[in-house]
């Protein structure tokens, strides 16, 4: 067992020499600097060839299908905003057959309203009177 300690001890002191001369050996100021440019100008030559893998690929493509906003319900030109008591701040009302909450045009609920369902109202109070609430995402302008 003592051997073998001794031995790892040997092993231990000669690679602590080596490596201490290596360093040594890099402490000098002109083989540090002729290093450093070696080895960027390895890494700027391993970038380029790594922008150019990709030259020759198709750019990307993005096509929005037609029919990607067909279930949005019809929307009537949306009016100018006025306060509610206002003459003629009546506006249609829009909501669905089975749901309890009613939208204005313009308020994004709108566009979730299959067109079968749809169901429209004069104003809100009509809407309310019928069971409707105003949703909580959507306000009258």
């Amino acid at each position: 067992m003592y051997k073998i300690i001794a031995y790892l001890r040997r092993i231990g002191k000669s690679l602590f020499s080596r490596v201490n001369q290596g360093v040594s050996f890099l402490e000098k100021e002109d083989i540090f600097i002729a290093l450093v440019i070696v080895l960027v100008a390895f890494s700027s030559f391993g970038l380029g060839r790594l922008s150019a893998i990709g030259g020759n690929r198709e750019p990307v493509k993005i096509t929005i299908p037609e029919n990607t906003f067909s279930s949005a319900a019809p929307v009537k030109a949306i009016p100018s905003p006025k306060s509610p008591g206002e003459e003629g701040a009546e506006s249609n009302v829009l909501a669905s057959k089975g749901g309890s909450k009613y939208y204005f045009p313009w308020c994004g609920g709108v566009s979730r309203i299959k067109k079968e369902n749809l169901v429209s109202f004069a104003t809100p109070r009509e809407a309310e009177q019928s069971g409707y609430t105003l949703a909580a995402n959507c306000a009258p302008r």
